[in-house]
This record gives C-alpha cells, structure tokens and sequence, in this order.
C-alpha cells in the first residue's frame, strides 16, 4: 500500500467508514501525500493532456472571449482575473498574449491563480511572470471587484459523493477498510439527507440506481455566481460531463494515461468524475448571475472561431505543421475526441451576452 492507503486504513479502522468525498478529498489534496500536491499530472509524461496543452488556438479564443466580456461589462480597471486550476500555465500565457493586444485590457488585469501543486505553481511562475501573478490555495481569499474567471477541467476533480437507491430509499456510499479485502464500498445504514439536493423533476429511481453529487462544486458554482452578479463580468467553465443530473456512476482513475482502479494507489493517480452541468447552473442562478449553456465544446470552439483560427496558423507553415494543427482541432472539437463530451457554461452578470452560445451573443476571435 501507498503511505496514505496506511493512513486512510487505520482511519477507517478508527473511525468506521468515510464518504467517497473525503477519500477523493485525501487521495487528491492531502498535504503531505495528495495527488495534487504532489505530481506532475499533465501532459504526456504526466497522466493526462488538457486542451491548451493540445493547441494554442484553445487558449487564444479563450483570451479574446475574456477581452470581449470585459468591453462589454464596462472596462472596469481593475478586473480580477482568475483561473482555477490553471496546470501549466499554458491556457493563460495563450490568453494573455491574445489580450495584449488591447493595451487597456492588459493594464487593468490583475492575475489571481488558484493551484495547491508547488510544482506547477513553478511553472506558472516561469511563464507569467511579466503579469505577476498572485496565488491562492482557494477562491475564497481572491479580493471581490469585476472578476473575469476561467475554470477549464477544474471541477471534475473536485470530491463527489454517491447515493445508491436501496430498499425505498437513497443511502450514501461509503469507503470501507477490510483485511483481505483492502478498500471497498458499503451503503450508509440509513437514508441519506443529500437526496434534497436532487433536482424535483428527477425520475423516479429504481432499485440499485446510483447518482453522483458533488456539494463542493456546488458551493464553488455559487460564490462565483456571486461575484459576477455583485462585481460584474464573467465566467467560462469547461470540462467534461452531463448537461443535466443523470444516474450512473462515472468516477474513475487516471494513471499514465490509461484507467486503473480507484483505490489501487490513492495519491499516486488522478480520481475525477463527470461535471453535472445543471447543478453547477441552478446553484450559480441562485445567487443571482445569468447562466449561458450548456454547449458542447464543439459549438463554443466554432462559434468563437476555431476554424478561421486554424487557417491563419496554417497559411504559410509547413505541410507537416499544417496537418498538426488539423489534428489538433479534430481533438478539440470532434465529435469523437473532446467535442461532444466536453461541455461549457458561462455565468455572468447583467450587463453581458457572451460570445458563443445561443441568443444575442456575438462571436469573437484572436
């Protein structure tokens, strides 16, 4: 076993069972052990690649859809710019170097980066140095003000929890520690008070049913909300999941690219689960923000200009370059890679219709 299967173990032995949550919660952020403290997760010496890391185009549209929410919000100056999750730092160099452009957006940033990992934390330092960024352990202690927020594969890997529905009613399922059976799921004795955070129209569930929550991403969702309702501007969420709460269990484990078991190596592999995209709606609505989407990540690429992108790269480069771009927008947008399975929302405040979704949007490119 890892050091912190140890840990956990004895902790089950100690205290009984614990929630999938705080097992995702110590596999992925313990201090000492967690994933994210710990290891260079991304790229192809990691365990997985992100889509700025797949091409510069993604972060360049993301840059001039930022710029296109701040005109239109006012140019406030200062504006919070913030990432949640920001990897490497290559979403926000991409973006930055496309809103350089606009002299008076580059003054008025001011960079607030969330991310635990000292690690990466380097390499965001190396490479945004010019825009001197401040760090954070949450979005908590970033200061309000018109915020602008990009959040691209950040709340998959925040903790979740799971209901099983059995004998009438929906029970939590638990982390349990058993000599010769090593980590395992049981089912919380008694029904579960998380079931009220299913939305009414819900269907009616049958026996073994299982649906996945995640109260962490709901209070994230919320305070962003908040901000942009309060201090204007916006927010653009990307990643992976369901436009709506749906049954069925999606967590899993990423080692080196390829899917392990989720309690072979806690703290050594990347755990992550499906977005609910609906929850993470309703709960930003409810403090008062607009909600824009979902989309596929397909329809906000093409709508933003992926394509017109794509061929300003591929004038004049070589035919071995030119066809490295077109793989890499059949990644980013295909149908069959990152398209459809991705979805993305934005949340903003009153005064913004933001490019690439349905409505009075307007498109926006590098």
């Amino acid at each position: 076993m890892t050091g912190l299967a140890e840990i956990l173990a004895r902790r089950i032995a100690r205290t009984g069972p614990i929630t999938v949550a705080e097992y995702m919660a110590a596999a992925l952020t313990d201090a000492d052990r967690g994933y994210y403290r710990t290891e260079s997760a991304i790229g192809a010496e990691g365990d997985f690649t992100t889509a700025p890391e797949i091409s510069q185009i993604f972060g360049e549209l993301i840059g001039a859809w930022l710029v296109d929410c701040w005109e239109q919000c006012g140019r406030p100056n200062p504006v919070r710019l913030i990432e949640l999750g920001p990897g490497r730092g290559t979403l926000m160099q991409d973006a930055l170097r496309v809103g350089g452009l606009v002299p008076a957006w580059r003054r008025a940033i001011e960079l607030h980066l969330v991310e635990i990992n000292p690690r990466l934390r380097d390499s965001q330092a190396a490479r945004l140095a010019a825009f001197s960024p401040i760090w954070h352990e949450t979005l908590s202690t970033v200061p309000d003000g018109p915020t602008l927020l990009v959040a691209n594969e950040f709340f998959d890997a925040l903790p979740i929890r799971q209901l099983v529905f059995h004998a009438g009613a929906w029970r939590e399922r638990m982390v349990a520690w058993t000599d010769g059976m090593g980590f395992h799921f049981v089912l919380s004795p008694g029904p579960s008070p998380l079931a009220a955070l299913l939305p009414a129209e819900f269907p009616s569930p049958d026996e073994g049913d299982l649906v996945e929550l995640s109260p962490a991403s709901l209070g994230i969702a919320a305070e962003i909300g908040r901000r942009v309702a309060l201090g204007g501007g916006a927010a653009v969420i990307i990643d992976y999941g369901r436009a709506a709460t749906m049954k069925g269990a999606t967590l899993q484990a990423i080692r080196a690219h390829r899917g392990v078991d989720i309690f072979a190596a806690p703290g050594r592999a990347d755990l992550s689960a499906h977005v609910d995209f609906e929850a993470l709606s309703l709960s930003a609505r409810d403090s008062g923000a607009q909600i824009f989407g979902p989309v596929t990540q397909q329809r906000f690429l093409n709508a933003l200009g992926v394509n017109q992108r794509a061929a300003s790269l591929k004038s004049g480069a070589t035919p071995t370059a030119r066809r490295a771009i077109d793989r890499s927008v059949e990644r980013l947008t295909g149908g069959a890679a990152m398209g459809d399975l991705f979805k993305v929302i934005a949340i903003a405040g009153h005064a913004i219709a933001p490019a690439g979704f349905p409505g009075p949007a307007r498109a926006a490119s590098p």
